[in-house]
């Protein structure tokens, strides 16, 4: 993992990824895959922070949720791909797990500058879901299907913020992955992004993209928490196609 060059508390508590949630419940992986290039600067990272520090609240306030569901964060921006651990940036090949209960979340407080690296931003997700469930597994620990959730205004670019194809080779193996219900993956484009910028969305999660205007980030978060509660209730992919269209015609959408 490399290190976005953000301001953070100096280092997290060694126990920090590991706190009980108090109970056996089953586990619900959720990674929130965030841009935050330099595109992001201004009021829509500010957006983002805000939205976070509510969505944590009501997080803690939902008992089913708070008791079951696991939250890591991954940023890209600065001077790379970041794991976080709540408030914490995780050094790089860091042997922590980033996921902490949603009980305990803290979110992290987030700059923007950098590039666009989204292909190895979406890379780690995958490896830190594999990761997190071989873990649970390991501890005698069931889960319920991960959830990853994919934010930019912009398109993939390289170390050099020059656009790049490679995310090009994530198609096959995202598609294999959630033909096998490994995860399920969102992907949105938000504050104006552009047609290609859509088209790649489009082309990493064929079911659940969306191209919004505006930064409706409160408004995500809180789809994100329908679709955790949608999965711990079994439903069938019908329903969080329902969800995910609601989310989409923001106007019907229920605060």
């Amino acid at each position: 993992m490399r290190r976005d060059q953000q301001p953070a508390p100096d280092r997290p508590p060694a126990d920090f990824s590991h706190i009980e949630i108090g109970n056996n419940a089953q586990r619900l992986p959720l990674v929130l895959c965030l841009d935050t290039s330099h595109s992001m600067r201004g009021s829509p990272i500010e957006s983002l922070n805000e939205a976070l520090r509510s969505w944590t609240r009501d997080l803690r306030d939902d008992v089913s949720l708070s008791a079951s569901v696991e939250i890591a964060v991954i940023t890209f921006g600065g001077q790379g791909v970041n794991a976080w651990q709540g408030p914490y940036p995780l050094p790089p090949q860091a042997r922590v797990s980033p996921f902490v209960s949603a009980g305990a979340f803290q979110p992290p407080q987030l700059m923007a500058s950098g590039v666009t690296l989204m292909t190895e931003a979406l890379e780690l997700a995958m490896q830190i879901v594999m990761a997190r469930k071989q873990e649970l597994r390991l501890s005698g620990l069931q889960h319920f299907r991960p959830q990853i959730c994919l934010v930019t205004d912009g398109i993939p670019t390289d170390q050099h913020g020059h656009p790049t194809d490679s995310w090009r080779r994530l198609v096959p193996v995202l598609s294999r992955e959630q033909e096998q219900r490994r995860f399920r993956l969102y992907a949105i484009g938000v504050g104006g992004v552009t047609s290609h910028g859509a088209q790649v969305l489009e082309a990493l999660a064929p079911k659940f993209n969306a191209r919004l205007e505006g930064f409706p980030f409160r408004d995500l978060l809180q789809m994100m928490s329908a679709s955790a509660s949608a999965e711990q209730k079994g439903a069938g992919d019908e329903v969080f196609e329902k969800i995910f269209s609601r989310f989409t015609q923001r106007p019907a959408w229920e605060h």
